[in-house]
């Protein structure tokens, strides 16, 4: 570097935003960091509440295919700093980790707190500065234009780090307000959508009163996608008072969010005893029941009761009930149409942002301007996906802004 260090700013405190400090701070730039909340790493800390999920330990030639349709784009990124070189780095921190019985990774105490406070600890001795409730709102000239409880605020630097988030969560601070910043200053980006989300179902008010927050446990979900791909989950479902969610559905959550805005609706089919063959549903249906209801006789012969038992009655027409066939078919296949995913600010993450064709291999958007993490038009599914991306963009734009100041001083 110059005798006179390079002045980066990051906006963003999120896992993306701070990986890039640390690799700019470590290759002697003057880093700071801008947030526009009273602390950094919020959505980190929510989302490691159930257990931080660091990364995944299954094999790479699996782990990058998760992206989808943005493999190709983010495999580079993981190639240099995929889930092996995550755990290290989180371990360098003093944080032990281990591998769950699903083959998620997490922290050994399963909190990000102390993960986060080692990292801010780590980032301060080495000079990074922290610039609190500065909401960023785009340049005015050549400086960045910042908003602050003290006013506006503009600020130069030689080179930018925008880690800004998605659009989901925005009381965590990834409120996308950033998108049309972006499109005025012609950077091409795609539309924000939800992903890890859930679905709108058309309930009745009797079922949703009585079933909203109940699991539909050990289920299997199938989708049939616009290419006629069969997708199969199995694992549980949340119902919720408007429709459904859950591990399981957020797997699925992209497909069918993108099968709805094609189409107006998406249909799943749920298999309520995944263990059992349809010969022998049929045959535990088909019992003589005698006197008893029939409620009590699933109940008893296939063990479908409360929330399974509610969903067969709200989908399937009362004259079902008395077909065994039909009734033993709905069982293994119960068709279950989502009419739309729940809204933006709901979801887990988001879909859409920085397109990939307006970013260089270092992701830079324009000279001396770099993205990272959510905010790229990449998604995920949960299980440590969507954090080792983020942590692999980071690094990748911090390096790209030191390779690009370097270069830049060696032709002056």
């Amino acid at each position: 570097m110059a005798n006179k260090p390079y002045t980066v700013a990051v906006i963003g405190g999120g896992p993306a935003g701070l990986m890039a400090a640390e690799v700019l701070s470590r290759g002697g730039a003057r880093v700071d960091v801008y947030d526009a909340m009273p602390t950094v790493g919020r959505k980190f800390l929510m989302a490691g509440k159930g257990g931080m999920n660091i990364t995944h330990s299954e094999p790479f030639e699996d782990f990058f295919t998760r992206y989808g349709a943005r493999s190709a784009e983010i495999k580079p990124l993981l190639d240099a700093f995929g889930p092996d070189a995550l755990r290290e780095w989180v371990h360098g921190l003093g944080i032990s980790t281990f591998v769950g019985s699903s083959g998620r990774i997490f922290p050994t105490d399963m909190k990000a707190a102390p993960l986060l406070r080692a990292w801010l600890h780590r980032l301060r001795q080495t000079g990074v500065r922290f610039h609190m409730r500065h909401r960023w709102c785009g340049w005015a000239g050549e400086s960045l234009r910042f908003e602050t409880v003290e006013g506006q605020v503009e600020v130069h630097a030689d080179a930018v780090v925008l880690a800004l988030g998605g659009g989901s969560w925005a009381r965590l601070g990834s409120d996308g307000a950033w998108v049309p910043v972006l499109l005025a200053r012609g950077i091409a980006v795609a539309p924000l959508k939800p992903a890890n989300c859930g679905f709108d179902v058309l309930w009745s008010a009797h079922f949703s009163g009585k079933f909203a927050g109940q699991p539909l446990k050990s289920v299997t979900v199938s989708f049939a996608d616009s290419a006629g791909n069969l997708h199969i989950k199995q694992g549980d479902v949340m119902v919720t008072a408007s429709g459904i969610e859950g591990g399981l559905i957020y797997a699925l959550s992209g497909l069918l969010r993108d099968q709805i805005e094609a189409a107006g609706s998406a249909v799943i089919h749920v298999d309520l005893l995944p263990g059992k063959t349809p010969s022998r549903v049929l045959a535990e249906v088909d019992h003589p029941r005698g006197s008893r209801s029939m409620s009590s006789h699933l109940q008893s012969r296939a063990n479908i009761k409360g929330v399974k038992s509610g969903l067969l009655r709200e989908l399937l027409p009362r004259a079902d009930f008395d077909q065994p066939e039909r009734l033993t078919a709905a069982i293994k296949s119960l068709p279950l149409k989502l009419i739309a995913p729940r809204p933006l600010d709901e979801a887990i993450s988001s879909a859409g942002g920085v397109r990939f064709a307006d970013l260089d291999e270092n992701l830079m958007a324009r000279p001396g301007l770099f993205c990272a993490g959510e905010m790229l038009d990449w998604e995920a599914p949960t299980g440590g996906y969507l954090l080792t991306a983020c942590f692999a963009s980071g690094r990748r734009a911090g390096l790209g802004a030191l390779d690009w100041l370097n270069n830049k001083q060696e032709k002056t």
